[in-house]
């Protein structure tokens, strides 16, 4: 089946229209800038609750979703929507302990924050890390599931005159791909080249809302669809059904590859989010130890999330607006993880189509855009395609700003110019926010020759990173006697660790408990806390401008109960009404059904 979108008069209008206003909204935020650091990189820290929070959500939203969390929904079942719904965990320590703390600390980076609290070394180490991590997990997969998308639906390489069959027995170059690789890198990065972060924050607030509006007329136009003459609800009731296999093609296509998805069980219920301990991508212990492994580092230290953090206009605009980002992580599931639901419920024969989830991937990743295809009536696909650009857009173009920040104050500014002018400075992020770009483009290119999903690549990539400085990061700001070499020797040991694991588990002798990639996390960041401790205490205590209340937790004095408004503007409130959402969808996909 030819998987190219046709697209009418009106689709291409609402498509195009999306990026013109976006391009007038980054003109004018970037117009309004400051010529300083802190105006380009940390938006002069004037972003209200709303922008931070659609800020945040954007750039975390990507292809990782719309493409690989779809197509992972359709292979694994409703366990995909775990991260999401758990992050309100995350969430909750980050309003209630680390905000305040990281605004006390009045940093513009956290390699900035881990050299004061460590050792310059410490600064060096993680800004590399996060140099690369960024590169190879978020833009360069980003950017070609961008490109990939833009060649399927649109067809490019039809337009180039290739011919698809000799691509598909590799005798031809896939230039379409390689095409829309670009066009998609250079279309998202050039407003966080103009305008930094306030460009970049500004246009979020309008993907969100196109992202929210668009995934949604999908999933309920599917709903629609298996309900044939009956309701929406009716339809999900069919979704349900179907998801349980019972019967027919779908109780075949979930026999077939429980084996592979949680080894060592007997069956594999895909509508609950508590999975065994050998489950393939999310065994239960990511709702108990997540925040620790993998959430301190991508929701507190990872630079390009908690950029918009550190840029809000004060502690209660930063702490309603990640209150803000937690009701949209709780919607998300219902826009890129139930039409993974309900395309399984719709084609259960694409399970069945190969003897390992492997040879799956690559259809299941389609689920999204054939959804657009088959279902979305001419002259709402531009809306829908919108969003999911849109998204591609945000993240390519918050992980740009934040690298580039990185490197000019964490690199340059650190070790080669420290006197470099205010304007000398802006003007070296926008030359290294571009050839950051270029580089990207380049890497996506090579991750196109890969057959991976792009759910797993990523998440695989979390797990290396997150547990060494996840670790060291707790101890560091809780506990005053935690030291330099202490840290330094951790990250080194931990992402040795991180290596020595994936290569034991590769030769096929590591216990099945050790397979999921969240239980290899899981053991990094136990192993972690343990040598950091144990370094530490066999070494000198750090110096007292290394333990002061600004990168230590004092308890007594942190402003952990202010800044929090009243009434309906209440961040408590607020706050406490998204944990019992979270509950609540534990209950429901973890017990009910």
């Amino acid at each position: 089946m030819n998987d190219t979108i046709a697209l009418g008069a009106f689709d291409y209008v609402t498509f195009f229209g999306y990026f013109m206003a976006l391009s007038v909204i980054g003109y004018l935020a970037g117009r309004k800038k400051q010529d300083d650091s802190s105006g380009y990189f940390l938006a002069g820290r004037s972003l209200p609750w709303y922008v931070v929070g659609s800020s945040y959500i954007a750039a975390n939203i990507s292809t990782e979703h719309f493409i690989g969390m779809i197509g992972a929904a359709m292979i694994y079942g409703i366990c995909v929507a775990t991260p999401e719904w758990s992050s309100i965990i995350a969430f909750s320590f980050l309003i209630w302990i680390f905000i305040p703390f990281l605004l006390s600390a009045n940093v513009f980076t956290a390699p900035e924050f881990l050299e004061k609290r460590f050792n310059s070394t410490m600064r060096f180490f993680f800004a590399a890390v996060t140099v690369i991590a960024n590169v190879v997990a978020f833009l360069a997969p980003v950017i070609y599931g961008g490109g990939l998308a833009l060649e399927r639906t649109i067809g490019l390489n039809g337009l180039l005159g290739l011919d698809e069959a000799a691509i598909a027995a590799g005798n031809q170059i896939d230039w379409g791909l390689y095409f829309g690789i670009g066009i998609i890198g250079f279309a998202a990065g050039m407003w966080a080249i103009w305008g930094g972060l306030k460009s970049v924050a500004w246009m979020d607030v309008l993907t969100i809302g196109v992202m929210v509006v668009g995934g949604l007329t999908v999933t309920l136009l599917g709903l629609n669809h298996l309900a044939g003459d009956g309701s929406i609800i009716d339809g999900f009731r069919v979704m349900v059904e179907r998801n349980r296999g019972e019967s027919g093609l779908w109780a075949e296509a979930i026999n077939r590859l429980q084996p592979q998805i949680t080894p060592g069980e007997t069956d594999y219920n895909r509508l609950s989010v508590i999975q065994p301990l050998t489950h393939e991508t999310t065994p239960w212990t990511h709702w108990v130890l997540s925040f620790f492994y993998i959430g301190l580092w991508y929701t507190v230290i990872n630079q390009f999330m908690i950029q918009r953090v550190l840029a809000a206009k004060d502690m209660y605009h930063a702490r309603m607006g990640i209150t803000f980002a937690g009701f949209l992580k709780l919607l998300l599931p219902f826009i890129v993880v139930v039409p993974g639901l309900i395309y399984f419920a719709m084609r259960p024969d694409i399970l069945l189509a190969g003897d390992t989830i492997d040879s799956i991937r690559p259809e299941a990743d389609k689920t999204y855009v054939n959804l657009i295809r088959d279902l979305v009536p001419m002259g709402v696909k531009g809306l829908l395609l919108a969003a999911l650009f849109g998204a591609i857009q945000s993240t390519v173009s918050a992980v740009l700003n934040s690298t580039s920040t990185v490197l000019t104050l964490d690199f340059y500014k650190r070790y080669l110019r420290p006197e470099v002018s205010e304007h000398d400075t802006v003007s070296l992020g926008r030359w290294i926010t571009a050839g950051l770009l270029v580089f990207s483009i380049l890497f996506g290119i090579w991750i196109s020759t890969l057959q991976a999903s792009l759910f797993v690549y990523i998440q695989v990539l979390f797990t290396f990173f997150a547990p060494p400085f996840s670790a060291v990061f707790l101890l560091g700001t809780l506990w005053r006697r935690i030291n330099g070499p202490g840290a330094t020797v951790t990250v080194i040991a931990g992402l040795l660790l991180g290596i020595a694991v994936k290569a034991w588990v590769g030769t096929g002798n590591a216990p099945d408990w050790l397979v999921p990639y969240a239980n290899q996390g899981v053991l990094n960041w136990a192993f972690c806390m343990i040598c950091c401790t144990v370094v530490s205490l066999m070494t000198a205590p750090p110096p007292p401008e290394q333990i002061t209340d600004d990168l230590t937790f004092n308890w007594r004095k942190m402003n952990i109960g202010g800044s929090l408004g009243r009434g309906w503007q209440s961040v408590t409130l607020w706050w406490s009404l998204s944990v019992v959402l979270m509950i609540a969808f534990i209950i429901i996909f973890g017990v009910v059904l």
